[in-house]
Formats: C-alpha cells, structure tokens, sequence
C-alpha cells in the first residue's frame, strides 16, 4: 500500500476529509462528482430540497444500480461455467463415437 494522501472531498455542498493512497485518489474524486451530478439531477428534476433525501435517493440507485451489475456478472459467470461443460460433455461424446467407429 502506499503512502496515505490528504484530500477533501465536497459531496452535496459539505466537505470530507479523507486519508487515501495516490492509486486511490482519481476514483475517490470521480465518485465524488458522480454523486454530485446524480444530487443534481434529482433537484433538476423533483421537488426534493433537503440534500439529505437527496443524498438517500442517489445512494438508493447507486446501490440498486450495483446490484444489477452484480447478477449481471455472475449470470455471465453461469453462462460461461455451463458453455464449458458443454464443451466437455460433447468432446467425451466426440471421443466415444470416435471409439466406437474405430472399433467397427
């Protein structure tokens, strides 16, 4: 890990220090100006003021948003583990076939 990093962050007008590592540091400040720009959509948008529903609504479909990601990658997952096996089940169909001509 390398060295920590001082940096403020500024997310619906208030800000946040934060201690993190240069490798860190560019996707702490891209999710920062995400949540900042998902805030202002929903005050572009609603008649929502308070920066606390706010705050609650971008963190919801942050998170609804993640999750389908995550089915989505382990449905790929799935999808690849049963192309494998039917790789493998057809390449044992090929060989017996092949014995069993072989053996005619």
């Amino acid at each position: 890990m390398g060295e920590l990093l001082s940096i403020k962050v500024s997310i619906a007008n208030r800000t946040y220090p934060l201690r993190i590592t240069h490798e860190e540091q560019e996707k702490v400040l891209q999710a920062a100006e995400n949540i900042n720009k998902r805030i202002k959509d929903f005050e572009d948008n609603y008649a929502v003021k308070d920066k606390q529903d706010l705050l609650a609504m971008s963190a919801l479909q942050f998170a609804s948003e993640a999750m389908g990601a995550s089915k989505q990658e382990k449905k790929a997952s799935s999808d690849q583990e049963a192309i494998e096996q039917i790789e493998y089940l057809t390449l044992l169909v090929d060989e017996y076939l092949a014995q069993e001509n072989s053996s005619k």
